[in-house]
């Protein structure tokens, strides 16, 4: 095999795992704002339904408001398990793009010596 065969095919491979990376990195930045928007979404509490006694109407917000918390405190783990999910992932698609700059300029290199 020749040098510039070589290179192409390492090159063909790296693009293949930039590609590969980026859809890890889209993949997991789409689960983290899923999980942000959930938590958004329990953040914005409309209030009880005006046909509710004061009784039912705070009996239901202090149910809602239970299961909220306890609904924050899981989504608030799932979020930081996402968030160092999707920083991984943005180190590896960098890593990736990294390498096909490194073999993009190394071509060039060669392909300018003759």
């Amino acid at each position: 095999m020749t040098r510039p065969k070589d290179l192409s095919r390492l090159a063909t491979v790296a693009q293949l795992m930039l590609d590969s990376r980026l859809t890890q990195l889209r993949n997991a930045a789409a689960e983290l704002e899923r999980s942000r928007m959930q938590l958004l979404a329990i953040n914005q509490v409309k209030a009880a339904d005006e046909d509710l006694s004061p009784v039912t109407a705070g009996k239901v917000a202090i149910a809602y408001d239970r299961w909220a918390d306890a609904r924050r405190s899981e989504l608030n783990l799932v979020i930081a398990r996402q968030t160092l999910g999707w920083m991984e992932a943005r180190g590896a698609a960098q890593g990736a793009f990294g390498r096909v700059q490194a073999l993009q300029e190394l071509a060039a290199r060669l392909g300018a010596r003759k």
